[in-house]
């Protein structure tokens, strides 16, 4: 098969389109034919060799895909050949085929395509339990959602607003800002050419942020905290800017507020009913026509790298997904 190979971490010209052997399921693994593999941020950080989960060299990134079941091992029951699945791999996504444990799986709803089920579990998943699970937002209340164009930030603005909150949406562009808007975004704002606390303290009539998330870090984070509310409820999401801020623990005190970490893919491992709840829920949702990823560019397999580049230089809004 052909893949999209990493032999020595460093820059992504390192990921490199190579003829490997095919992968063999295991007694308790599913063999996919892989049609699509969506881009993370996670991608990058793997080539760098900088991401908290590490594979041993070679290897392929792209840690969700979707596809087609081609063979099955001894162990398997729930699942057969032939049948249309999504699967979170933790690496070796961007290839032709990927052996994965049979717990990672999901079974697609009939006019989910391929495209939108490799881009739908992780960015849908870590918004809806970072805000329902983790956040327990509330109708009324006010949600700032940073970096709202990006991948999860916009999936932030569509769950937020079926939560029956305030959407305010904040994005480094007007063109992204139309999308959150879209989406379910009641305000919005350019943090090129705004204030992000000014205007939160604005829109809010001066009561402040609820709940704040945040996959993007650096000023926008400060900006935002700042313009919580008492009882505000901060999420980290991520670092999309490079900038990894500090907070004082002093800060917290002032208002009673919540800084609360947020890493989806460790509850694969500690608490994996929150994840398996969640990703039921979604796909409810997704069949029942509420909610539907936004596809901003595909390429294909042997332009994966130009693929992460599209969504490290925040060129683009909602997934970038890469066709196989």
């Amino acid at each position: 098969m052909k893949a999209m190979i990493v032999r020595t971490c460093g820059k992504l010209e390192n990921l490199k389109l190579e003829t490997v052997e095919d992968p063999v399921a295991g007694d308790n693994d599913v063999v996919i034919d892989v049609k699509a593999c969506s881009v993370n941020f996670a991608d990058s950080l793997m080539v760098e060799g900088s991401y908290q989960v590490k594979s041993s060299f070679p290897f392929s990134p792209g840690l969700e895909v979707a596809g087609i079941i081609s063979q099955i091992g001894a162990k398997v029951s729930d699942y057969k050949v032939g049948e249309r699945v999504q699967a979170i791999t933790n690496w070796g996504g961007f290839a032709e085929k990927v052996a994965v444990p049979v717990d990672a799986l999901c079974h697609l709803p009939d006019k989910m395509s391929y495209v939108e089920a490799s881009a739908f579990v992780v960015a849908y998943g870590t918004s809806h339990v970072a805000l329902d699970y983790r956040a327990g937002l509330k109708k009324d209340e006010w949600l700032v959602v940073n970096g709202a164009g990006g991948g999860v930030g916009l999936t932030a603005v569509e769950i937020g607003k079926m939560m029956g909150a305030r959407v305010i949406a904040t994005a480094g562009s007007d063109e992204k800002l139309a999308i959150a808007r879209s989406k379910g975004a009641e305000f919005t704002i350019n943090y090129k050419t705004e204030n992000i606390r000014d205007k939160i303290k604005e829109y809010t009539g001066g009561a402040g942020a609820n709940v704040v998330y945040d996959p993007v870090g650096g000023d926008v984070f400060r900006q935002s905290f700042r313009a919580m509310a008492p009882e505000g409820r901060m999420i980290v999401i991520g670092f999309a800017s490079g900038d990894i801020p500090q907070v004082q623990a002093n800060h917290l005190l002032v208002k009673n507020i919540d800084l609360i970490g947020f890493y989806w893919g460790a509850y694969k491992d500690f608490k994996p009913e929150v994840l398996q709840q969640s990703t039921k829920q979604l796909f409810d949702w997704y069949s029942q026509g509420l909610i539907k990823p936004h596809i901003s560019a595909t390429f294909p397999l042997e332009k994966t790298a130009d693929a992460i580049r599209t969504l490290t230089d925040r060129k683009s809004s909602g997934k970038v997904v890469v066709e196989i």
